[in-house]
């Protein structure tokens, strides 16, 4: 159990790495350029993938502070990372079309998993399996399926952002 749970840690580490090594080498102005009208710009993908990591921070805190053990069915949250079933991002999780410069959204990413792992720090898998709270698409999910979706969300976004770099004239 315990190395399933390393697995999922290691596994949101990496593809948060590789987020920021895909993004690098661009400007400012091409983070924030939309290059389809309708679709987001790099620096929306990064404030959406900001705004789900502090919404599941939040909702993960009032869980384990909470007495009550809601375990719930394992979901097929891997299927997140599935690009091809398009999701529509409730209003909420939504990014603003505000400019952005790419340090101050690897503040904000890196405040926010940070705060994540504070949050876990100490918790056993067990509490984290017990636990649940509400997800907008999987309905309820434990908190360590939360956590796991992470990772699996922003692989998915990983994918529209290579998309949109690969349309920005670099």
């Amino acid at each position: 159990m315990l190395r399933w749970w390393c697995n999922i840690l290691k596994n949101n580490i990496k593809v948060r790495e590789q987020i920021w090594q895909c993004v690098s080498e661009i400007s400012d102005s091409q983070l924030n350029k939309v290059v389809e009208e309708g679709q987001w710009s790099i620096a929306q993908v990064l404030e959406h993938l900001y705004l789900i990591e502090k919404l599941a921070v939040e909702g993960i805190q009032e869980a384990l502070a909470s007495s009550e053990a809601n375990p719930v069915k394992l979901r097929r949250i891997h299927l997140a990372a599935d690009r091809s079933h398009k999701v529509q991002a409730p209003e909420m999780l939504r990014p603003s079309a505000e400019y952005q410069t790419l340090k101050q959204l690897k503040n904000k990413l890196d405040n926010s998993r940070e705060t994540l792992l504070k949050c876990i720090e100490g918790v056993s898998v067990e509490t984290l399996d017990e636990k649940s709270m509400p997800h907008p698409v999987y309905g309820a999910l434990s908190l360590s399926q939360w956590i796991s979706f992470i990772g699996y969300h922003e692989q998915r976004h990983l994918g529209q952002i290579e998309d949109i770099k690969e349309l920005l004239v670099l």
